[in-house]
């Protein structure tokens, strides 16, 4: 990761001073939460970061569920995100904001510490690796399921969450795959490490409803919404885990995924084990979208001033 500032609690700051004090309470619990989002050069040479309003919502949202107040508004932190991607010369970038509790007292009560907020941006590439976005990629179904409900809030992108996803992740590598889906409490098909979860079955598009321990993702909200304007029917309902083998294509999706197409599953193929139609379809829309050529992408873009 390559860049030069930081935005840190309204400065912006060298890359190397944007240090974090080893007794802050999000580092010993997890008290932190965060967002990722990508912006785009568009195909008028601008660069434009999508949705940026909604991720920087659910940030907040994400902090009032664990009692915190952010002390900046949605709008601060729109002006930071254009400052920090405007003075690293990023064309695209992806863009880290987070949000946590910095150091004042230890104890599992974090009310007494200061919050912390942060915006850092940079170059990166495909999540999942380019050949997989054509491809498709391997995935396993993980030995570690998501949390029950009234645990830890899967609606929150919280830092502590993502231990959980974690241990998804390196299970998976070991494995020798690339990514692994994770199953609910009740042992049906919840989403991936970082990514949500789309299956298609006879031309309907299948997803988790949020009530399957699923983050409410907003690349996901996007798809949803762009295969409804190409005519696909959607349905959020309780996927079994055996419904993965059978079906005829399956994708991945989060702003660091994009659209990531499943060739296999648990070694067994995904369709013909290559990328399907209908999802190189929605790979094609999105990227429309992201780059100022659908038709809510003067909704959904936020230019760089």
């Amino acid at each position: 990761m390559k860049m030069d500032w930081i935005w840190m609690n309204g400065k912006l700051v060298p890359e190397q001073d944007a240090n974090v004090h080893v007794l802050s309470h999000g580092l010993h619990y997890g008290s932190s939460f965060f967002e990722g989002i990508r912006a785009y050069e568009t195909v008028d040479g601008r660069t434009a970061v999508f949705r940026l309003k909604e991720h920087l919502q659910r940030l907040h949202e994400t902090a009032k569920i664990y009692k915190t107040e952010i002390p900046y508004s949605v709008e601060e932190l729109t002006e930071a995100t254009n400052q920090v991607i405007k003075e690293n010369k990023l064309k695209s970038a992806y863009i880290r904001p987070l949000a946590y509790r910095g150091r004042n007292v230890l104890g599992v009560e974090p009310r007494k510490c200061p919050v912390d907020v942060a915006i850092a941006a940079w170059e990166w590439g495909a999540y999942l690796g380019e050949e997989g976005i054509e491809n498709g990629i391997r995935v396993q179904v993980s030995s570690w399921r998501r949390m029950a409900p009234n645990t830890i809030p899967a609606l929150a992108k919280a830092g502590g969450n993502y231990l959980s996803s974690q241990l998804i992740k390196m299970e998976a590598i070991d494995n020798g795959f690339e990514e692994g889906i994770a199953l609910d409490y009740n042992g049906n098909i919840s989403e991936g490490s970082g990514e949500n979860i789309f299956v298609i079955k006879n031309g309907i598009l299948y997803t988790p409803p949020l009530a399957s321990s699923s983050l409410a993702g907003i690349t996901r909200d996007t798809i949803i919404y762009l295969a409804k304007e190409m005519n696909y029917q959607i349905e959020e309902k309780v996927l079994p885990r055996e419904f993965l083998y059978t079906a005829d294509e399956i994708f991945l999706t989060g702003t660091a995924a994009e659209v990531t197409p499943v060739a296999e599953v648990d070694h067994l193929k995904v369709g013909n084990g290559k990328r399907g139609s209908i999802t190189k379809q929605i790979q094609e829309a999105y990227t429309d979208a992201v780059t100022g050529k659908g038709s809510k992408s003067e909704e959904w873009l936020y230019y760089i001033q």
